[in-house]
């Protein structure tokens, strides 16, 4: 479980096909408090720490993973947006997010205005049911507020307020036009979802 708040941006330093993918992230944590197994978000997805050093730690990236996850995201030279673990007494500064990916979106537009980054992102039918103003979703591991949603023929477009301390923290510092990104939509979102469907059914 993690709260979408970024507490570093790491690097893959090395990918390597041992069946799955091993990704070498080079992190400014210290990694001598990391345990073997324990669970790190990489720009919004929950992956398992295999093995590790000075500066790095080593994930398995299933087949799988791959494919359900942003172009490009697994190659040497990567910025990937880090997050340990939420530990019981820890400020859920965010909101809870589990680290699964629901879909992929593309940056359709970023804007400057006053300093921040009006920024609007197209996602797809699977994703629109779920996305409202106001309310919260997952940017590649990012937890922000959506402040409008506009209804589209190819599924839903998204405005979200990217503000300087944000941009300074994260990945979003180097955003463009036409990325793909990482989505997961808010936890309470998917169950009040599925409760309006099961509703319809009657």
């Amino acid at each position: 479980m993690f709260t979408g708040i970024v507490s570093d941006v790491g690097t893959i330093d090395a990918v390597q096909r041992q069946g799955d993918l091993r990704v070498r992230v080079a992190t400014a944590y210290p990694t001598h408090e990391i345990d073997l197994g324990a669970s790190v978000a990489c720009s919004g997805v929950c992956l398992t720490v295999v093995d590790k050093g000075p500066g790095w730690l080593d994930f398995d990236v299933s087949g799988e993973t791959v494919s359900r996850t942003a172009d490009d995201q697994w190659t040497a030279g990567r910025k990937l947006n880090l997050e340990r673990a939420l530990r019981l007494g820890d400020e859920l500064g965010g909101h809870i997010v589990t680290g699964h990916v629901d879909g992929i979106g593309r940056v359709k537009l970023i804007e400057a205005i006053d300093g921040s980054h009006h920024v609007v992102i197209a996602a797809g039918p699977e994703i629109a049911p779920y996305v409202a103003p106001k309310g919260s979703i997952t940017v590649d591991g990012v937890s922000l507020t959506v402040n409008a949603v506009d209804d589209t023929p190819e599924g839903v477009e998204f405005h979200l307020n990217i503000i300087p301390h944000t941009a300074a923290v994260t990945t979003f510092a180097t955003l463009a036009e036409g990325q793909a990104v990482n989505l997961e939509i808010d936890v309470l979102a998917r169950y009040l979802q599925r409760m309006e469907a099961l509703r319809a059914k009657g």
